[in-house]
């Protein structure tokens, strides 16, 4: 094969696509540092006011990309209606298959080259999905492992491809100074916070006005100022040094006695506060792989979880040597199979996993089926309630306070704590609806027995008796204090009123959906974690609803297996008119592309639709994987 048609066999159909995105975080949950990826679902969601590349049929022709702010006065705040350009989970493969047309301009093809080479593509594209997955990725991995130079080539391309994306992620060059190496001389503090501001002043009316899925909980300045005075006068604290600061251990000790005694934890619930629910989540099944090895013997230790658990699960797997068992669940009610998981366990498992909602499709799955098979075999069974540990515990309160109230009464409120026989640990983030700064969660165990198997101990070390609780050993103890001062500033009745605002919104907002736009349905029965597919595919692409709704400011989650997208509900969407403002957009949305799709429905699309689209479908995942790798190298560029 040519390198001529190397290069032109990686052009899937690019013309006419819309601008390349990549992957998240995280985010999004927060996890992992939730993603994900995602996340985040899955890595970190980047959303910016930004002009996207043009795209002719012969390639690229790369716009200026710059903060939207750098078109006014420096420090004047960015427009939340101006269309962002939106980085979704499918990016990576189909920046791979773009690479071609950025170097389309090069090769200068002649029609016919370009005819008979579009004709191969097209077939290419329409294989592609029917390639099975397995075999696709091997043979990828194969051929970069043996074919070092194949593999070297890729890379060139993968980094080449997202060269568009170089400028969306670094959107302050020009506008704020750029550092590659320290300073001769300090700056002056004034300088620095004004360069600060600038940046803040561009981000925040997005996430203020309630256009974010997720991302910030609670966004009271009030609440944020007071967090702030807290962690200015705790930044030196660290519970390393116990003897030193011991209202840091006080901090902490407290913050996991009252998490635990919200979540019904008897006199021996235990825990530590951690830096997130993927560390929380690591930590957990580091612990039933410690516990199978010195209780059960187990070499090979396997946990079986949802296809719908967190990320962090799979990179517990990953750098803990753990073998994941895959639970199917069910299409209808994306709860786990209760039946399926019950053949998956053997006697290598140490650990049953249950989501209390999962991210996805904010549904909770079978607590109280799965405890019971894991406490039949006896082995531990977590609960992920990162997203509903200070959710459900108040819901479930104001439904007995109040069970006629519209918003309440319908809901299916499942017990998911302590109560449960069978439950062995829970992972509880402060940092989401604790309404903590960013940096903390607790996980959280049944008896100390348990936990013994999180700590670390070194009796033999040079440097003395070494102790650690949790993966790291100098830990922010600022952030610990201000966990501690927000839970204890809200108290039960601020969590409360706050799950009620939460609850309204959601009631409002799933109402709405039902009763104004008939073409899309909503996934299972979520809380206030809502994923939205569209009621018919053959006629409406819900990545275009996606890319609809990022064009008029929206920040949503864009999912796979199915298509669908989401948005998790915070207090940002409680604020006046911000429920009926979504409604409306999504509704205008939906109308104009089901148009599109009719008028249209073999034609190209533009935006994120195909990328989001072949994401999901690309069977190499490895070619995803390696496109997310050279994006986050991207990150890391100054």
């Amino acid at each position: 094969m040519t390198e001529e048609f190397a290069v032109e066999a990686r052009r899937v159909s690019c013309e006419d696509s819309g601008p390349e995105g990549s992957p998240s975080a995280a985010a999004r949950s927060e996890q992992g540092t939730e993603t994900p990826t995602s996340t985040n679902a899955t890595g970190t969601r980047l959303n910016w006011n930004t002009q996207a590349p043009a795209v002719t049929n012969n390639g690229w022709q790369i716009a200026a990309s710059e903060c939207s702010c750098s078109g006014s006065a420096l420090g004047e705040a960015c427009t939340p209606d101006a269309a962002p350009s939106h980085v979704g989970t499918g990016a990576a493969a189909r920046s791979v298959m773009a690479t071609a047309s950025v170097e389309n301009s090069v090769h200068s093809l002649s029609e016919s080259q370009i005819s008979w080479k579009t004709r191969l593509n097209d077939l290419l594209e329409r294989l592609l999905p029917w390639i099975p997955e397995r075999m696709a990725s091997f043979l990828y991995r194969q051929a970069t492992r043996w074919l070092p130079t194949l593999a070297q080539r890729l890379r060139s391309a993968y980094a080449k491809s997202l060269e568009p994306m170089d400028a969306v992620v670094h959107p302050y060059r020009g506008i704020v100074p750029t550092f590659d190496r320290l300073p001769a001389e300090g700056r002056a503090p004034t300088q620095i916070l004004a360069d600060l501001d600038r940046m803040i002043e561009c981000e925040a009316p997005k996430w203020e006005q309630g256009f974010v899925s997720g991302a910030v909980y609670s966004g009271d300045r009030a609440h944020a100022e007071f967090l702030s005075n807290v962690y200015a006068r705790t930044t030196h604290l660290n519970p390393l040094h116990a003897d030193v600061w011991p209202s840091c251990i006080k901090f902490e000790a407290e913050i996991v006695r009252m998490t635990a005694s919200m979540l019904h934890g008897g006199p021996q619930a235990c825990g530590v506060v951690t830096s997130g629910g993927t560390e929380s989540i690591l930590l957990a099944c580091k612990t039933y792989r410690d516990w199978g090895r010195a209780e059960r013997r187990i070499t090979r230790p396997e946990i079986i979880i949802p296809s719908t658990a967190h990320a962090a699960f799979y990179k517990a797997a990953q750098y803990f040597n753990l073998r994941l068992r895959i639970a199917a669940v069910n299409p209808e009610t994306f709860r786990v199979k209760v039946e399926h998981v019950r053949k998956l366990v053997n006697r290598n498992t140490v650990l049953i996993v249950g989501s209390a909602p999962q991210f996805p499709h904010g549904v909770i799955d079978s607590i109280e089926d799965l405890a019971e098979i894991a406490q039949k075999r006896r082995v531990g069974f977590h609960v992920d309630a990162c997203l509903g540990g200070f959710v459900l515990p108040w819901l479930e309160m104001l439904q007995k306070l109040r069970p006629d109230a519209p918003h309440l009464r319908d809901l299916q409120v499942p017990c998911i704590d302590f109560r449960v026989p069978g439950v062995t640990s829970i992972s509880v983030d402060t940092h989401k609806y604790g309404y903590a700064a960013k940096g903390t969660s607790v996980i959280l165990y049944a008896t100390p027995e348990w936990r013994r198997y999180q700590f670390f101990t070194l009796t033999d070390w040079s440097g003395g008796l070494y102790y650690s609780p949790t993966f790291a050993g100098s830990r922010p103890g600022g952030l610990i204090a201000a966990c501690w001062a927000s839970m204890l500033r809200m108290g039960e009745d601020g969590y409360m009123h706050a799950t009620d605002a939460i609850f309204r919104a959601a009631h409002a907002l799933k109402t709405g959906i039902r009763a104004r736009i008939p073409d899309l349905r909503i996934l299972g029965a979520p809380l206030w974690v809502i994923a939205l597919a569209a009621a018919d595919p053959s006629t409406l692409n819900i990545y275009r609803v996606l890319d609809a709704m990022s064009d008029r400011g929206w920040s949503l989650n864009g999912l796979h297996r199915p298509p669908c997208i989401h948005i998790c509900l915070t207090l940002r969407h409680c604020a006046p008119g911000v429920i009926e403002r979504f409604l409306s957009d999504l509704s205008d949305c939906v109308k104009s592309n089901l148009e599109l799709d009719r008028s249209n429905r073999t034609g190209k699309t533009e935006g994120m639709a195909p990328i989001y689209g072949l994401g999901g479908t690309m069977p190499a995942r490895g070619v995803v994987s390696d496109l997310l790798l050279s994006y986050m190298d991207l990150l890391y560029k100054v």
